[in-house]
């Protein structure tokens, strides 16, 4: 594993552990996600490590994620397209893994009444995951064809901001992430070892989250 990745996922265990009595989690949820920001990556190694996706992505991104969160454990559907006005790639890809939910500025407890959530969040996860990359967008229905990358990585993810009520919250999520991964399409060999690499890969985005508890 990459050091720094390394050194991201020690960071946020330790963050997991240092504040056991402020998380906290859902029975059940459904949520839904709309995104807007910034990413980029970089090859680490592995011989295919100059033409990784993430290196040679357009900067500004959007996308969108859905998923369910039970307890502590958190699965979620994730598709992000990438643009420079003239380019245009996508990557999507599926996650598992458990974040704590911090609430901030929480108001004073009032005797007799109820307690109040604070307006402020801090969200900390760690998953893992797999993912594919199309250098193109994607003319639908998406074919083995079409697809330039694929690999398995693990990701942490820190998302802060406010709540706008019960269902909705808006913030700055940044998911950082290291894998490995294999280029595709036609003509590629997966066994190739020189269609392979490794990488590290980073977005910063403004979110727009919907949530929906289960009781």
């Amino acid at each position: 594993m990459n050091l720094r990745l390394a050194l991201l996922v020690a960071a946020t265990a330790a963050a997991l552990a240092y504040h056991p009595t402020a998380a906290r989690g859902d029975v059940a949820s459904l949520r839904a996600e709309l995104h807007g920001g910034v990413a980029g990556g970089l090859g680490v190694g592995g011989a295919s490590k100059d033409d990784a996706f993430h290196a040679g992505i357009p900067p500004a991104t959007y996308g969108a994620l859905v998923g369910i969160e039970l307890l502590f454990a958190d699965v979620f559907l994730e598709h992000h397209q990438f643009t420079n006005g003239d380019r245009l790639a996508t990557w999507t890809q599926l996650e598992a893994g458990f974040d704590v939910d911090l609430e901030l500025g929480v108001p004073p407890q009032i005797p007799n009444e109820p307690r109040k959530p604070g307006k402020g969040y801090l969200e900390l996860g760690l998953y893992a995951g797999f993912g594919v990359g199309t250098g193109q967008q994607v003319d639908p229905p998406l074919d083995n064809s079409e697809v330039t990358d694929k690999g398995l990585f693990l990701e942490g993810r820190a998302s802060v901001g406010w709540r706008l009520g019960p269902l909705f919250r808006v913030g700055l999520t940044i998911p950082i992430s290291g894998g490995y991964f294999v280029k595709s399409g036609p003509g590629v060999a997966a066994n190739d070892l020189n269609e392979h690499y490794q990488s590290i890969q980073a977005a910063a985005m403004i979110t727009l989250r919907a949530n929906l508890k289960i009781k």
